[in-house]
């Protein structure tokens, strides 16, 4: 479970792909559709995608001509369930989390050596 866990936290730390998983809350899309609010090209979205679906959040089919993008839910719910474990703490904000983590990491990543 703790690779699944990793995958679905690294995946979620990324803001475009938390939109793209708000987007496809209300239902499924076409990956044209999902690339179009974002000031990205098309080829980045499918990254962002592929990291998404190797988490299992989503899921990808081809419809005809059409790949389209599915929410999973399973894969969050394992996460919520872990972060429950916690007790704790209220319901995580991870917009407010990630804003947290920034104002506390020093901006500058640490020579690779």
């Amino acid at each position: 479970m703790s690779d699944r866990l990793d995958s679905v936290f690294a995946a979620l730390a990324d803001p475009t792909r938390r939109a793209i998983l708000a987007m496809l809350l209300e239902d499924d899309m076409a990956v044209t559709d999902v690339a179009e609010p974002f000031e990205m090209s098309l080829a980045a979205i499918s990254k962002h995608l592929g990291i998404l679906s190797r988490a299992g959040l989503i899921q990808q089919e081809k419809r005809g001509r059409v790949k389209w993008c599915k929410l999973d839910p399973d894969a969050l719910r394992e996460a919520s369930v872990w972060m429950q474990g916690f007790g704790q703490f209220e319901a995580v904000n991870l917009d407010a989390f990630e804003r947290f983590l920034a104002s506390e990491l020093p901006d500058d990543p640490p020579p690779h050596g």
